[in-house]
């Protein structure tokens, strides 16, 4: 996590705890020439937009006053989603036996984009059962795991 992230997460989490949510992720990005500070909400039943405008109304003074980015940039609180990025351990702990999708880097027997059933993750390396078939994708290897909902 990058220093501002990690001012930004400091600062979120009170005030997303006071909102009865849970803080999922904190994103500083680059997208299409300017910057998006962004926090991802999570809570039980779902997140509604009442929610994430009630944590952005409070979060935006607090910013302000404690100025963790010295450049302008684009302000959001969303949801995590349904379809939500799993990066630290404790989010591919909660989700075990869900269905995921791996991206990679580097194409494995032809293809860059698993489908399976989070089946396992221990030091970075995340098991995904795809049919009968487990398969372990190095840290390394893997661009992306995210959580796979099936419409």
């Amino acid at each position: 996590m990058s220093k501002i992230t990690d001012k930004v997460t400091a600062l979120a989490r009170p005030i997303v705890e006071e909102e009865g949510c849970s803080l999922w992720d904190v994103e500083y990005v680059r997208e299409a020439g300017s910057w998006y500070l962004r926090v991802f909400i999570d809570k039980e039943g779902g997140v509604s937009i009442d929610d994430c405008e009630r944590i952005s109304r409070r979060m935006d003074p607090i910013l302000d006053e404690a100025d963790p980015i010295p450049d302008s940039y684009v302000f959001e609180v969303g949801s995590a989603g349904a379809e939500r990025e799993l990066k630290r351990p404790s989010d591919f702990e909660q989700f075990m036996g869900s269905q995921v999708e791996v991206k990679l880097y580097q194409p494995v027997n032809g293809s860059k984009t698993f489908v399976g059933t989070l089946a396992g993750y221990e030091q970075g390396k995340v098991s995904v059962t795809v049919g009968k078939e487990t398969m372990i994708f190095d840290k390394a290897q893997t661009a992306q795991v995210k959580l796979h909902v099936t419409i």
